[in-house]
């Protein structure tokens, strides 16, 4: 296959082959696209106006190295295998088990396209006065074709967001810092409605959980794993930071959490539109990809078809996810993490770093004991006091690990043969 076939390939159903692997910048720039979302700067802002300064600097720092380690493990297993999420699953979850961590992450996908359309949608609006919903229509179309062309798609939009958003984020903090008469001044602002440090780092992990289980949807196309862990780190420690950061600046000095209203409250607008509206446009379209591999998992259907149903469901369910958006992380913080436990847990302790190629391997219909892992850190992220995601991937990693030794399961579940 040419180098341009590979370019429209998406290898929805078998590992990225080492002709389609990619360097280290358009790794990073396709990482950073995903990581840079605005809807991580409106986090920001949320914990801005409930923390100090200092407050706020370590559990921004704190929680996305959380998320940097978490999806560091996941970019390894799939930079060196070449699978996304859903095929991984296989391996721990079985063939038709793992429909049930691809309808999970799927859907929350498509939840996320929904929120991201409207933030594209709600700054044009305030500026041209044009209807809202005729701009929700028109975004997620344009996003939803974008995702429908693929990876290529993804790496040019992110080649040309990540340098324009961190541009105007460090221009939005530089006037804010220098409207609130500068850092010290900053630091001595104290929030007007305290938030505690556990819902704060709860936040700040769920807000980007879903993203991190899905790191493997795009890590695949590394062309190594050192290329695969640096880039997820990268932009998961540094790039989420930053996020959070433009975001908070601008909440603490002008008490507003959405940043589009802190631009226009600087001037900003024209900027604003552009470079927050292709960022949005990013990290949609890898929501939206993401969400249609998982369900490519379940129903065997072309990814491409997918797309474009799954983008008609994230944009006519729009505006009530983006009303839901505080209960949708908290959905986040217990559902998804498990997931991603379950694949590090098998890919490193119970696999022991080899898995045989799909072709290969030979799959339980389901493995029970997967199930039942993600139950129990469900659960646990639900009814034990705490930092609910991490709650939920410790007992899964532990729940995991113990029941596959126990009952024996580590190799006998690979060789029952899948239909």
């Amino acid at each position: 296959m040419s180098h341009t076939e590979h370019d429209f390939q998406d290898y929805e159903f078998s590992a990225v082959p080492a002709g389609a692997r990619r360097g280290f910048w358009t790794m990073l720039a396709v990482m950073l696209g995903f990581t840079f979302f605005s809807a991580s700067m409106w986090a920001g802002g949320t914990l801005g106006k409930g923390l100090t300064l200092f407050e706020f600097a370590w559990v921004v720092l704190a929680g996305n190295l959380v998320l940097g380690l978490y999806a560091v493990l996941l970019a390894f297993i799939a930079s060196r295998t070449g699978l996304s999420t859903h095929l991984l699953s296989r391996y721990a979850f079985g063939v038709r088990g793992s429909w049930l961590p691809s309808f999970l992450l799927g859907g929350t996908q498509v939840g996320w396209f929904g929120v991201g359309v409207v933030m594209f949608a709600l700054p044009i609006e305030a500026a041209t006065g044009t209807n809202i919903y005729l701009l929700i229509a028109i975004g997620g179309v344009l996003m939803t074709a974008t995702a429908w062309v693929g990876f290529k798609a993804l790496t040019i939009l992110s080649f040309i967001a990540v340098p324009a958003i961190f541009v105007l984020g460090n221009m939005s903090v530089a006037m804010a810092v220098g409207e609130a008469g500068g850092i010290n001044a900053l630091a001595a602002i104290t929030p007007e409605d305290p938030i505690t440090l556990a819902v704060a780092l709860t936040a700040c992990i769920g807000s980007f959980i879903s993203g991190a289980t899905l790191t493997p949807d795009f890590v695949r196309f590394a062309r190594s794993p050192k290329i695969g862990v640096s880039t997820t780190l990268i932009a998961f420690f540094l790039g989420n930071s930053l996020m959070f950061t433009f975001g908070a600046v601008g909440a603490l000095v002008y008490s507003e959490a959405d940043i589009s209203q802190v631009m226009f409250a600087q001037g900003l607008i024209l900027p604003a539109i552009l470079v927050l509206g292709l960022n949005i446009w990013t990290t949609n379209d890898n929501a939206l990809y993401a969400a249609s591999l998982g369900f490519a998992n379940i129903t065997r259907l072309p990814k491409h078809w997918i797309v474009i149903f799954n983008g008609v469901i994230g944009t006519l369910a729009s505006m009530w996810l983006y009303n839901n958006f505080v209960g949708w992380l908290s959905f986040l913080s217990s559902a998804l993490p498990p997931i991603g436990a379950i694949l590090i847990a098998d890919f490193f302790m119970v696999a022991r770093r080899h898995y045989p190629t799909l072709e290969q391997a030979a799959f339980k219909h389901v493995n029970w004991i997967a199930v039942g892992a993600w139950a129990v850190g469900f659960a646990a992220a639900n009814l034990l006091p705490g930092i609910p995601p991490l709650n939920a991937v410790l007992s899964a990693f532990i729940v995991y690990i113990v029941a596959s030794r126990v009952m024996g399961a580590a190799g006998e579940r690979r060789t029952i043969a899948a239909d």
